[in-house]
């Protein structure tokens, strides 16, 4: 979402200035690549450009490819193949070893369902959508490009990621359509006012999550404040409540504080619960909830404690890096084992 957010902001910019402006997306990937389907990169006629569709190795063509659907006032599309060595034809080289296609729609301003309006409408998302656009169809056909929004689980996906599926319609003409899970932004509430707070909240800032912290109000700094999208004191933490995209990370310090935390937000059953601290001391905050409650910590197969992965992190930096890794591993279904360990592709259907 923080790519998405980027390109409605660059929009605006453009549609204020009246620069024309294209959006390029990945909608097909065979092989390798560095991006997976759905990157987007949005291109302006004057040369400014926010996103990305690859690690760098394509930007440069696709930025001349987009001005040129811009003055040619029609979507296009290229195919990049490196499958069999490097594409000639346009002096570049693939690292990656994949077949990736790219679609490049020109956006008309004045219209309210072009793609960008449509993705800023749905940015805040809190639950899981489906959105659908044309990317082959016969000629004569205006649907290149349009994008927009089917009920969620209408069209099976593979593993439930985005894909794209050849559909014949009732006069037997066919047509490729990319049918794009888009997720919402995973949601932060770190428990905590202590110098290592700081680290964590600037990782996640950085990736674009949503972030709240509870601790003591007075205790908060205007860095931290700057970074975050609200601050609590523990006496507000009722306010919060979490959904299916959010990960909570208990790091207070003060085990009594941390217990008060991990009974309301356990009630809620968060997707990732972390708490920091030895495994000893959730067994002693196990024992003092079984005493007062029906909860069962060390039973709540969500419970990440200790908290973050296992890279020998020290430093508030390193602990904030694993934390996080941690929490991107949980809500991607992965282990977070090294890439080398791992059989196959990288993005694995």
């Amino acid at each position: 979402m923080k790519e998405i957010r980027n390109i409605v902001e660059l929009y605006d910019r453009f549609r204020a200035t009246g620069t024309a402006c294209a959006l390029a997306t990945v909608v097909q990937i065979e092989g390798s690549s560095y991006r997976r389907i759905g990157a987007r990169l949005l291109v302006g006629a004057d040369g400014r450009y926010t996103g990305g569709i690859s690690g760098g190795c394509l930007e440069g063509d696709a930025l001349r490819r987009a001005q040129r659907a811009i003055h040619a006032g029609a979507p296009s599309k290229r195919i990049y193949d490196t499958l069999d060595g490097e594409d000639r034809e346009i002096g570049i080289g693939l690292g990656c070893n994949g077949r990736i296609e790219v679609l490049f729609v020109p956006l008309d301003v004045a219209d309210p369902a072009n793609q960008v309006e449509i993705l800023r409408e749905r940015v805040d998302t809190r639950q899981p959508l489906l959105l659908v656009q044309t990317v082959t169809a016969p000629v004569g056909q205006s649907l290149i490009g349009e994008l927009r929004e089917v009920p969620f689980g209408s069209v099976e996906l593979v593993r439930g990621r985005s894909e794209v599926k050849t559909i014949t319609d009732q006069d037997g003409h066919t047509v490729e359509r990319l049918f794009e899970v888009l997720r919402p932004e995973l949601r932060l509430i770190v428990v905590g006012d202590n110098y290592d707070v700081l680290p964590m909240v600037t990782t996640a800032h950085y990736l674009g999550w949503r972030i709240q912290v509870v601790g003591l109000k007075r205790k908060f700094s205007a860095a931290l404040a700057a970074l975050v999208d609200g601050l609590y004191d523990y006496s507000e933490a009722q306010q919060l409540r979490v959904d299916d995209w959010t990960a909570v990370a208990c790091m207070s310090h003060d085990f009594v504080r941390d217990r008060a935390m991990v009974e309301h937000f356990l009630l809620q059953s968060p997707a990732y619960l972390g708490l920091l601290g030895p495994r000893k001391r959730a067994l002693k905050m196990d024992a003092e909830l079984h005493q007062t409650t029906t909860l069962r910590l060390l039973d709540y197969e969500n419970l990440y404690t200790p908290i973050g992965l296992d890279i020998g992190a020290e430093t508030p930096e390193e602990i904030a890096a694993a934390v996080v890794a941690e929490i991107i591993a949980v809500f991607r279904g992965r282990v977070g084992e090294s890439l080398r360990e791992r059989g196959g592709t990288i993005h694995a259907r």
